[in-house]
């Protein structure tokens, strides 16, 4: 998306009671793919032009445009040399090259002066002249759009744990807890340092120890085997349904031995697994659950939501995740007192009282920042689960029928997050390489399996041990899937893979 940055003689353009070629070119502009932005450093001067008889208020203007506001950074100052002529429009020109992507200064002043050398400047024209040379790269994941909507939040968050400047349990650490243990449903959230500890942290809860064994899905990211051997225990592989991808439910009892401490199944591509069927399973063992839903926080499983689904229920906020902090975070959620109040002790060293440590813990505390990062995001996450949906439902209807393409298998009582849009094809390391020839971005989730990686070969789990895994990790690929995928962007996504597969 390209920003465009609007100088005061546009601004009165736009502002201007008499229609003109400015709000023209505006509306015309609207209809691409750009993001409009009013610099902070000239407002002041913005308010002494602004005549009331010739020009609507700019808060009545701003209503009903998607405009959104460019702060200025202090340091910024300090930057402008001292012999420059306009230090306003070399303020604005430093701000606007804090901003990612590609940026433009739209301003009918020939005698504008930007600092920074990427940052371009100019009249319609030279705004029309880089919109046509603009290239939208489609990424997998798209990062900038939501950073880009929630900037104002965002800097206001930031700002708010400077000020307190407790950068470790800060207030917001607790808000954040009750906001989204009340989201899940459960009695309890607890939050950590990551996803990966949010795992660690809930096995050491309900008691696995050097020797025990834990359930867990060979294919899947390795966190959740990590987890396990790091506290010495033994990973048991069973394997997944060939349509949703999860733990098969049906090969569990098989996997059971006296020394299967818990069950922890991956609710994989943005779907929950089959809980009831697992709890069953385990309630006759008397066994926890322990649900990784590192990629479904958000998802829901016959009405009730993912990480409410199982004993304790993990998830990680990584950048990349449906709801994704600026660095490392995750949580732990239960519905069980004591192990709520475990946790919490766990993740400070163990410590139950002030210098007094019950157990051998870890360092887990999610940091004061991106406690604050994720509440900005909390209120608009609804909104991107609806359009998460809708890409999904959008790329099945053009995918569906398209032979040797296989597309994901949602479960009548599930709905899914799509933390990824994963297709089988045959072929996929030749498709994946024409994709990339052609410019499109993908990529392949999990291959080799587990069981299959040097790091686990001391199990001695050999090839055909877990065949609809293995079967899968050779045809698998992720397509482009965030919440602003546009119908257009999936067309030609979708263009490509058809132009592939048929040859």
């Amino acid at each position: 998306m390209l920003n465009i940055i609007l100088d005061n003689d546009i601004l009165l353009g736009l502002l201007s009671r008499t229609p003109n070629d400015i709000q023209h070119r505006y509306t015309r502009l609207q209809k691409s793919a750009v993001r409009f932005w009013i610099p902070c450093c000239s407002l002041s001067l913005l308010e002494t032009q602004i005549v009331p008889a010739r020009h609507h208020p700019l808060s009545t203007w701003l209503d009903g445009n998607n405009v959104q506001f460019l702060s200025s950074l202090a340091a910024h100052w300090r930057d402008i040399p001292a012999n420059h002529r306009n230090k306003t429009q070399a303020l604005m020109s430093l701000d606007a090259a804090v901003l990612p992507g590609t940026t433009i200064i739209w301003t009918n002043n020939p005698k504008f002066e930007s600092i920074p050398p990427e940052i371009e400047w100019g009249d319609h024209e030279a705004v029309y002249s880089m919109l046509a040379q603009y290239e939208d790269e489609q990424p997998l994941i798209d990062l900038v759009t939501p950073q880009l909507n929630l900037r104002h939040a965002l800097e206001k968050s930031f700002v708010n744990v400077l000020k307190h400047g407790q950068y470790i349990s800060g207030p917001e650490v607790q808000r954040l807890e009750s906001q989204l243990a009340a989201y899940v449903g459960t009695k309890y959230c607890v939050t950590v340092a990551s996803g990966s500890q949010a795992l660690l942290m809930a096995l050491k809860a309900v008691g696995v120890k050097a020797g025990d064994e834990v359930i867990t899905s060979p294919f899947n990211f390795v966190a959740t085997a990590e987890a396990i051997v790091s506290l010495g225990a033994k990973p048991v592989f069973v394997d997944i349904d060939p349509h949703t991808y999860n733990l098969n439910p049906l090969l569990l009892k098989t996997a059971i031995t006296p020394k299967t401490k818990a069950i922890v199944p991956a609710s994989l591509f943005g779907q929950c697994a089959e809980f009831d069927l697992i709890k069953l399973v385990a309630s006759e063992r008397k066994l926890p659950v322990i649900e990784d839903a590192g990629q479904s926080f958000g998802a829901t499983y016959k009405n009730r939501h993912s990480c409410a689904l199982s004993t304790i229920g993990c998830t990680s906020f990584f950048p990349s995740k449906p709801l994704g902090a600026y660095g490392n975070a995750g949580a732990c959620f239960t519905d069980d007192d004591e192990l709520a109040v475990l946790m919490r002790q766990l993740r400070v060293h163990g410590q139950d009282k002030q210098s007094h440590y019950r157990m051998i813990g870890l360092s887990g505390r999610l940091d004061t920042l991106q406690a604050s990062i994720l509440m900005a995001k909390l209120p608009i996450f609804s909104k991107e689960i609806e359009n998460r949906a809708k890409v999904g439902a959008i790329y099945t209807r053009l995918l569906n029928g398209l032979p040797k393409v296989k597309v994901p298998v949602i479960a009548s009582h599930n709905t899914s997050v799509y933390s990824q849009y994963t297709i089988e094809v045959d072929q996929r390391d030749v498709v994946q390489q024409k994709l990339k020839e052609r410019g499109l971005s993908t990529a392949v989730h999990y291959s080799p399996p587990l069981h299959l990686q040097p790091a686990f070969a001391y199990l001695e789990l050999g090839k055909g041990q877990f065949p609809v895994a293995e079967a899968v990790a050779q045809r698998v690929l992720s397509l482009p899937m965030h919440p602003y995928l546009t119908e257009e962007d999936q067309n030609k996504i979708v263009g490509m893979i058809k132009k592939v597969v048929n040859g």
